[in-house]
């Protein structure tokens, strides 16, 4: 076995049992004389084909008017592209500089910004994200917290009892167990991923993506047509995201309220709710000198075209812009919840679990209480398993019991744990948004170098719409490190490579779309299937469909009017275009499951709030529809896709219904029956 091969293996021990499967299958089926007659060739086993014939095979898979192909042969080429392009001796002949930890920084928008530039303000009330970001070194060391339950050090199957447990430690958690463990309630955050800090995360996005992100950054739909990019680590995907920090559309807002029965979340409401979100997490507007190539494009081109463009916030204090913001903040710069929301929490008095994966939430008790009773609710027990997920050795079991439980597991893991628990049913796991996203990249006769500087600080809203009529898209960067460009270009064999030698002069953005217009209508789905495991179906709408192909061709025109000589989408194959003329024919690519490159990293709405239990999985304080003193805190709660990047929005909400727990439980939950920090080795006891 060689390295490329002991790699790949590694990268599929990261999934899950069933999807290990499934790409087992796949490449059974390519690899078979089948697969290769199913490629319109003399069945061979393909291994056995000339080097060319292979390459023509792989091509008329990636093209196949079967979907069953289609969604084969993306899901290897993309692992194995990856896989591959993750290699030192690779990344040195293509010309990859790396990180800043082992060079000097050596482009305009790398590094700390030069003496002169905006002093660091401190943080006062009102709207922080005006003020200017600092970016200079943050040298304070990483420590394991008090309060920290590393895996390893259960030892024993526990029980123990709390007033709440927190499901989950992203941006709906790790705020929610911060208010709650501050207004004197035992809190209990259980965490599935691992604690990982400044002192674990390399600048190396390969290798950080199979520790710190769901399956180990191959999650994706069941069909691979959506890659899905969520962290699976101590502070969710705050850890892992690129920093952008909008506020909630007011419209949007406006929206929920009047579709959705929200109350307290008017424009009005929540702006004092994002200030104190933006102070928290120390949200700074990006000083225009400190742009990366790959965001003056946005820029640049939306003021040749006359579009509305801005530089964004970000919740970063002394960023040295490495760009490696994907892989975990190796300078503790990232404002992240890991660094902001659960240290407050531990500071508190709670206690956090690692490795901990809630396997069901067992009612104790018959609820006999009215819904909008502010008693204690009835005990709950929270049956954990510790070290399961990604632990070595045999797994230990926790069970908690508590009246008050938090599910923040995020839209996939929310509605999962609440269908193993039998609390599934209604509006729990329908509506699932992604705000799906697909790239247009463009070739310049400059360096771009995607890789390099703060990975996203400009937005496009040009072709934003909350009028009620059409949802609209908008227009952002990302960062293209070589193993996540290698499985998004849509090529294979020499133009592939050639596409990645030249990486350096691509510049790349995105059109997110916000999906879901058609409100009554159900996109997508989590849920588990017949043999247990997460099964993610999503489909475009139609509408949706619609706007994805107007912001391939909104993102092909920003890029020619920064001055690209060439623009190709991410169909398979490629639409190319070289003049502005040529632009509207982009749009004209299928949009068909694996015809085209879709990701998401926004991942929303599977228990969306709603007063109407058969289409939504909570009510409008975020209680879980008939059971009392079960909350929803997380992207899954959100009415509808937000039409922002959802951070701050999950943030905010998360804000507003921790007050709300804390006023209608705080001052009995916090004297009840549970004596603090109670454990007992009697795991049976009932």
């Amino acid at each position: 076995m060689d390295a490329r091969d002991a790699h790949l293996e590694r990268r599929l021990g990261a999934l899950p049992a069933h999807r290990h499967r499934e790409f087992g299958h796949a490449i059974g089926l390519l690899a078979s004389p089948l697969g290769v007659l199913l490629a319109g060739l003399p069945p061979r086993a393909f291994a056995a084909l000339a080097p060319a014939t292979q390459q023509r095979c792989l091509g008329a898979w990636m093209d196949s008017p079967l979907p069953i192909v289609r969604s084969a042969v993306q899901a290897v080429r993309k692992l194995v592209q990856s896989v591959h392009y993750a290699r030192p001796d690779v990344l040195a002949v293509i010309g990859y500089a790396g990180g800043l930890r082992h060079r000097a920084p050596a482009l305009p928008w790398e590094g700390p910004l030069p003496a002169g530039s905006p002093a660091d303000a401190p943080d006062a009330a009102g709207p922080v994200a005006r003020q200017p970001l600092v970016i200079a070194p943050h040298p304070t060391p990483a420590v394991d917290p008090p309060g920290l339950v590393r895996h390893t050090a259960v030892t024993t199957d526990t029980h123990r009892t709390a007033d709440v447990v927190v499901v989950g430690s992203g941006a709906g958690g790790a705020v929610m167990a911060a208010h709650l463990a501050e207004a004197g309630l035992e809190v209990v955050v259980l965490e599935s991923g691992g604690w990982h800090d400044r002192r674990d995360f390399a600048e190396d996005e390969a290798a950080m993506a199979a520790r710190l992100m769901a399956d180990g950054g191959l999650r994706s739909t069941d069909d691979g047509s959506v890659l899905i990019v969520q962290g699976d680590t101590v502070g969710g995907s705050t850890t892992v995201n690129w920093m952008i920090m909008l506020r909630t559309p007011d419209a949007v807002l406006d929206e929920w309220a009047r579709d959705a029965g929200t109350e307290g979340m008017t424009p009005r409401d929540m702006a004092p709710v994002f200030d104190e979100v933006e102070r928290t997490v120390h949200a700074r507007l990006v000083p225009d000198a400190a742009h990366s190539a790959n965001n003056r494009i946005v820029l640049d081109g939306a003021r040749a075209l006359g579009w509305r463009a801005r530089g964004g916030a970000i919740n970063a204090r002394g960023c040295v812009r490495c760009g490696f913001c994907s892989a975990g903040c190796s300078h503790d710069a990232k404002q992240s919840a890991l660094v902001t929301w659960l240290p407050r929490a531990l500071a508190a008095g709670a206690t956090l679990y690692e490795r901990a994966t809630a396997l069901r939430i067992e009612p104790r008790e018959r609820d006999t209480g009215s819904y909008t009773s502010s008693g204690t609710p009835p005990m709950k027990r929270v049956h954990v398993a510790i070290g399961a997920h990604g632990g070595a050795g045999r797994a230990r079991t926790l069970t908690i019991d508590a009246p008050l439980v938090v599910v923040a597991a995020g839209a996939v893991g929310t509605p999962v744990l609440l269908e193993r628990s039998g609390l599934g049913g209604g509006g729990v796991g329908q509506y699932l948004r992604l705000h799906p996203v697909t790239g247009v990249m463009g070739r310049y006769d400059r360096p771009i170098v995607t890789s390099t500087g703060i990975p996203l600080t400009t937005v496009c809203d040009e072709h934003t719409r909350f009028d009620g009529t059409d949802y609209g898209f908008w227009i952002e960067t990302p960062p293209m490190h070589p193993w996540f460009m290698a499985a998004a270009l849509p090529y294979v064999g020499r133009a592939h490579a050639a596409h990645m030698t030249a990486h350096a002069q691509l510049g790349v953005l995105i059109g997110l779309t916000r999906d879901g217009a058609a409100l009554r209508h159900s996109s997508g789905r989590v849920r588990l299937n017949r043999h247990g495991a997460v099964s993610i179906g999503y489909r475009l709408h139609d509408s949706d469909a619609r706007r994805v192909r107007a912001s391939i061709a909104a993102t092909a025109q920003l890029h020619i009017a920064a001055g690209a000589r060439e623009v190709a989408t991410l169909h398979a194959p490629p639409r190319v275009a070289r003049h502005a003329r040529e632009v509207a024919a982009l749009a004209e690519g299928s949009v068909a499951p694996n015809r085209l490159g879709l990701f998401s990293a926004h991942v929303n709405g599977t228990c969306r709030i709603g007063t109407d239990a058969r289409t939504s999985g909570a009510a409008p304080d975020g209680q879980r529809h008939g059971v009392r003193g079960l909350y929803i805190s997380d992207g899954a709660l959100l009415p509808t896709a937000p039409g922002a990047n959802p951070q701050e929005t999950i943030m905010a909400v998360a804000t507003v219904l921790a007050r709300r727990l804390v006023d209608r439980h705080a001052p009995r939950a916090a004297v009840g029956a549970a004596p603090r920090h109670s454990e007992s080795r009697d795991h049976a006891q009932g």
